[in-house]
């Protein structure tokens, strides 16, 4: 395991950079919708799974254990039979409900306008390219 020192100096930009395993783990669509629907309380996986319609089973289940791994979620299973296990977001987690809400949110305000930009490139890239014309010199 490696051990990170204690002034460690991160810096997205190098390839070597550790920064860039957590750029990837919140960089995630569902990583950022289950920051978002986590952040008023713990929630059973049911209702997380009910709640982000379209995420399969295996990639909430993995999305949900790289959370825990990095301790953004905290699972908390209780003794009943049958087992009774609860999500919820760990201090840290906490700490990205703001980021994660607002890119959220500016996705939703912004939709129509990345969609009309989509169809306009769609539309000017099944197009013949076509010779810029030549200015005359003088």
């Amino acid at each position: 395991m490696e051990t990170i020192p204690r002034k460690f100096s991160a810096n997205a930009y190098l390839r070597d950079c550790a920064s860039r395993t957590v750029l990837d783990a919140i960089a995630n669509r569902w990583t950022c919708l289950l920051v978002d629907a986590l952040r008023d309380g713990p929630i059973r996986f049911g209702v997380l799974r009910r709640r982000l319609d379209g995420i399969t089973q295996k990639s909430l289940t993995q999305t949900l254990r790289n959370l825990e791994r990095d301790g953004v979620v905290i699972r908390t299973v209780y003794p009943t039979i049958p087992p009774r296990v609860e999500y919820s977001l760990s201090e840290l987690g906490g700490s990205v409900v703001s980021l994660m809400e607002g890119i959220k949110h500016w996705s939703e305000e912004h939709v129509t306008e990345i969609l009309a930009a989509r169809e306009t490139y769609d539309l000017r890239a099944a197009q013949e390219p076509r010779p810029v014309p030549v200015q005359p010199a003088g």
